[in-house]
């Protein structure tokens, strides 16, 4: 699914880093402001060792996991809004986004100078929001002055659309992200077509410094008693130490060094499984010898959806799926003992797909 996850953040803290970690295609990281021209876009694949737990019941030639498509947009500072460093073009970029990871600076380094003077995540995460919710104001102002003329030919859609807009407008007046704006979904439609910035979910990433990554410092505590209080997530990664991992090709080498700092995996497995998540995204699995894969869908997407992901004439011709849940199948080892054990089930086409559900499609055309 084309779905994007934007990386965000102030210049200089670790965004084409942490993008480097997850990705095979390789950004330029260099320690001055602005000196990238352009966002880098890769399509990364979603860790997953549930693949590797089911190719151990089922033998297979080939593994394919799910992906996440992720942009790594150049570092923003104050007054982006009106083409600040070369700050138009990437607010168009992030524009194009459907969810959002701001990287946060949490780590002291002399070497290294915020462009701001000190290192203050908190400050950052409000001078990110300030650029894009004046980015946003000026969107909902305009789309404001042409319903306001239409009002005057009796629209009564534009009378309710006005209405919307000004509350909108007060919302981001007072220093809020839309995201925050309670609205049901007759009154989204009339802003879903501004594509908004501050509308999309977001996640926090505090780059810390490898002493911090376990239990972080002090600046992830600042961000912490920011957040509290909101539905914002928040994960913490260090990011010179993960780029050192990312450069281990053996997988001995790579899980030695895990262990002697602590972790079970690398963080940006993690913060690839998060962006996976804030994007609405869930995976299903087919499983043969052939290929064992995991299909991407939106949570909440019914079996025929779900099959015409894999093809069109499944989706076209759907008439049933078999169902296995992960767990299940895990737990007794076989498709055989989970028909015997009652636990391989037949749903229609109102069935909601869950997450890992293992899936075999019926159908005729």
């Amino acid at each position: 699914m084309a779905l994007q996850c934007g990386i965000i953040g102030i210049t200089n803290v670790g965004k084409t880093t942490l993008f480097n970690c997850m990705s095979t295609n390789k950004a330029e990281v260099t320690n001055f402001a602005f000196s990238a021209s352009k966002s880098n876009i890769s399509v990364i694949n979603v860790p997953d060792q549930r693949l590797f737990e089911l190719e151990k019941i089922q033998p297979t030639e080939k593994i394919v996991h799910a992906t996440v498509e992720i942009i790594d947009i150049p570092g923003l500072t104050k007054g982006a809004n009106q083409g600040e460093g070369v700050g138009n073009k990437f607010l168009a970029d992030i524009r194009n986004t459907d969810a959002l990871i701001h990287v946060l600076r949490c780590f002291d380094d002399p070497n290294l100078p915020h462009i701001d003077g000190s290192v203050n995540p908190v400050r950052d995460i409000e001078t990110i929001n300030f650029e894009l919710q004046i980015k946003d104001l000026e969107s909902v102002e305009k789309k404001l002055q042409r319903l306001e003329k239409a009002a005057k030919s009796g629209d009564k859609d534009a009378k309710r659309g006005i209405e919307i807009l000004s509350k909108v407008k007060t919302h981001l007046e007072n220093f809020q992200n839309v995201a925050s704006l309670k609205l049901d979904d007759a009154d989204k439609k009339h802003i879903d077509d501004l594509f908004l910035l501050t509308v999309k979910p977001i996640m926090y990433v505090c780059n810390v410094d490898d002493q911090s990554a376990i239990s972080g410092n002090k600046y992830v505590e600042q961000v912490q008693k920011y957040l509290s209080g909101t539905t914002a997530s928040m994960l913490i990664i260090a990011g010179k130490l993960e780029a050192e991992i990312a450069e281990l090709d053996d997988v001995n080498d790579r899980n030695e060094f895990l262990a002697s700092v602590g972790l079970s995996e690398p963080s940006v497995n993690k913060l690839i499984r998060a962006a996976y998540d804030l994007l609405d995204l869930q995976s299903f699995f087919t499983i043969g010898p052939k290929e064992i894969r995991a299909w991407t869908i939106k949570k909440g997407m019914k079996a025929p959806q779900a099959a015409g992901v894999i093809h069109s004439d499944l989706e076209r011709g759907f008439i049933r799926t078999e169902v296995i849940k992960y767990a299940d199948l895990i737990a007794l080892g076989s498709e055989l003992k989970c028909k015997e054990a009652g636990k391989l089930f037949i749903e229609g086409k109102d069935y909601i797909v869950q997450e890992a559900d293992c899936l075999h499609i019926r159908f005729n055309v």
